[in-house]
């Protein structure tokens, strides 16, 4: 009976990640608003910003949080957030209402992945944890995928591509009582942190050094799925409903990549994947200066998106696992790094405005590449 309790535990934490993808939908959902009320770029592109903002503002807060009301109550907060959000269009469909829904996806967002992947520390133990890690990401990949076949059924089936919204509040509802009906066991924790102790854990070099390789992962993945229709566009003449294959192919790979990565990371070394895979980035990232011609484009954006993909999930357990006893605090920490997501891509504009060509996004691409390649062999990794 008991390893069934544990069996239902595990699923039901892992299921909460197809509930944390559903802040890549975003990307999609921008070009409905967009177009249904007639917005400019400039303010459209305000609209990932309602998502990405609260990594910054409530990471840190989230972890305290934790430590007073435990994770698995921290994660189904979440959710009720990210329930209310959804429902909101639904209710009221206006511009207000929808930057609101984006808002609340976006502070649930945040809230889950700060909590989410602590739980996952109270149901899997020992070295199974960076594997069960990348198979959340795996999910988490799987959802992100679905989100815009969901908007096209919504609009196509439903008549309205809002409906996108309830479709993932029942989602989000089914996720939440699976939880609440799931045991468990959480140790408890001797006493609530501040603010000030949590980021005073950045004076751990390994923290810091780990904190920054969230930043520039991060950043290496939203400005690929940015740079991959534009090199298209550029190099190829590609009109941009095509060129948007260039971030399929990219998701498409990262996807296969985390999955495989959930099977090695079972049985090896997380710390020499990690620079096998930084090491062939690094070539990748390099031929991107170079290489033209429509396929020899999709080739290497899939394969940065296949070396890029268990990364992420990595340096997350690495931290975990350095300071298992701030579990909490670490977590809040790392996922503040996802704001990495809205720093990049104005990097990678100002640069390619700066040399005349989307290699100036690369260049600031190549960047985050080098710092993980000196982040995967300069953490030394406690035993």
């Amino acid at each position: 009976m008991k390893n069934k309790t544990s069996l239902s535990a595990l699923l039901a934490v892992l299921f909460g990640f197809f509930v944390m993808g559903f802040c890549d939908v975003v990307g999609i959902a921008t070009t409905y608003v967009k177009q249904a009320f007639d917005l400019s770029e400039t303010f459209a592109g305000f609209i990932p910003s309602m998502v990405f903002f609260w990594f910054l503002l409530l990471s840190v807060p989230t972890a305290i949080l934790m430590n007073k009301i435990g994770r698995k109550n921290t994660v189904l907060v979440s959710m009720i957030i990210t329930i209310i959000g959804m429902m909101l269009p639904f209710i009221t469909y206006n511009l207000t209402s929808c930057m609101l829904a984006f808002a609340f996806l976006g502070i649930g967002n945040t809230i889950l992945q700060v909590s989410l992947n602590p739980l996952l520390t109270n149901v899997v133990k020992g070295d199974a944890l960076t594997s069960s890690l990348t198979g959340g990401q795996v999910i988490k990949a799987v959802s992100s995928f679905c989100g815009p076949f969901i908007a096209a059924f919504a609009l196509n089936t439903l008549g309205d591509w809002m409906y996108l919204f309830p479709i993932f509040a029942g989602i989000t509802l089914i996720s939440t009582l699976w939880l609440i009906f799931s045991h468990v066991e959480e140790e408890p924790q001797e006493k609530a942190s501040s603010m000030g102790a949590t980021f005073g854990l950045l004076k751990d070099k390994t923290i810091l050094l780990l904190f920054l390789g969230i930043i520039f992962v991060v950043g290496t993945d939203v400005g690929m799925n940015t740079l991959s229709p534009k090199l298209l566009i550029e190099r190829c003449g590609l009109p941009h409903d095509v060129a948007g294959y260039g971030s399929s192919v990219y998701f498409a790979l990262r996807t296969i990549g985390a999955l495989l990565g959930a099977v090695v990371l079972a049985k090896y070394s997380a710390m020499k994947y990690f620079r096998i895979n930084i090491i062939v980035s690094i070539a990748a990232i390099i031929s991107l200066f170079f290489i033209q011609g429509e396929m020899p484009i999709y080739i290497i954006v899939g394969l940065i998106g296949f070396t890029i993909s268990s990364i992420f999930p990595i340096i997350y357990s690495m931290a975990l696992q350095s300071r298992p006893d701030k579990a909490n605090e670490i977590s809040g920490l790392m996922i503040t790094g996802v704001f990495g997501g809205a720093v990049a891509p104005p990097l990678m504009g100002y640069a390619t405005d700066l040399v005349g060509s989307q290699n100036g996004s690369v260049f600031v691409i190549l960047i985050c590449i080098l710092y993980l390649t000196y982040c995967s062999f300069g953490v030394k990794v406690k035993k």
